[in-house]
């Protein structure tokens, strides 16, 4: 049988079963799920490691939740908390979009665990569902008919989901390498370039890259991500003006 949600179950409201253990809460424990996805990653999560985070055993945090998965729904939802949505009541719908784009840009990078689960759960969490709300209310504004609305948001955010985990990806392996961004874009730089097979790739690429601009990984990544939304923006703007 296929797997609903932590969310349309009774658990997920009441945040445990009675008689639950003292000094604990679902709040606090999906804090601290956030914390060792953060600092652990997704595949060293477990509940045994949660339970010593906490200093409890595994059988008391299994009185707020039944499985690992509820644990990271509830994550994946407190995650998505993080985002500040805008007031979508006036204001020019691109800048707003722009802003929605940028926040989950943002949190993607910072919780690079959060892109594995995006998509394997309902994700119908009150934070979750109040991002969705106001993504569809931005979009609406654009002018779109409402056929168009759906696929529209699909373009910006699935891009944004695919910058965001790469550069998410990123992130860690420079972490791991104990580098810089910069210190490892240059060290990777130098060695493609000194490589026979991606020499002459990089050869012809270097007015490309001259043209990007940006002394820094960071501003060339902002560059790009700015450059590919306002294309993307442009595209909504054109469908409202020429729908066929």
């Amino acid at each position: 049988m296929a797997r609903a949600s932590v969310w349309l179950e009774e658990k997920a409201h009441k945040g445990g079963r009675t008689g639950q253990p003292s000094g604990l809460d679902r709040d606090r424990i999906t804090s601290a799920t956030v914390r060792l996805l953060d600092s652990d990653g997704l595949d060293k999560f477990s509940m045994r490691r949660l339970a010593a985070e906490l200093n409890v055993t595994a059988m008391s945090v299994y009185w707020y939740v039944d499985t690992k998965d509820d644990l990271l729904e509830l994550a994946l939802d407190a995650a998505f908390g993080e985002l500040r949505l805008p007031e979508v009541t006036d204001g020019d719908w691109r800048e707003q979009l722009r802003a929605l784009a940028t926040e989950y840009r943002a949190l993607l990078v910072r919780h690079p665990w959060l892109s594995p689960l995006a998509g394997r759960y309902l994700n119908v969490g009150p934070h979750s569902l109040a991002f969705s709300r106001v993504v569809q209310q931005v979009v609406r504004r654009a002018g779109l008919p409402a056929h168009g609305v759906t696929g529209a948001i699909s373009a910006v955010f699935q891009f944004v989901y695919g910058y965001g985990t790469i550069e998410g990806h990123f992130a860690e392996r420079v972490a791991a390498a104990g580098m810089t961004p910069d210190e490892y874009f240059s060290t990777a730089m130098n060695a493609v370039t000194e490589a026979p097979g991606t020499a002459q790739i990089i050869e012809e690429s270097k007015d490309l890259m001259a043209a990007r601009g940006g002394d820094t990984v960071a501003e060339m990544l902002d560059r790009d991500f700015a450059f590919a939304l306002d294309l993307l923006i442009a595209g909504i703007e054109a469908k409202v003006t020429r729908p066929t």
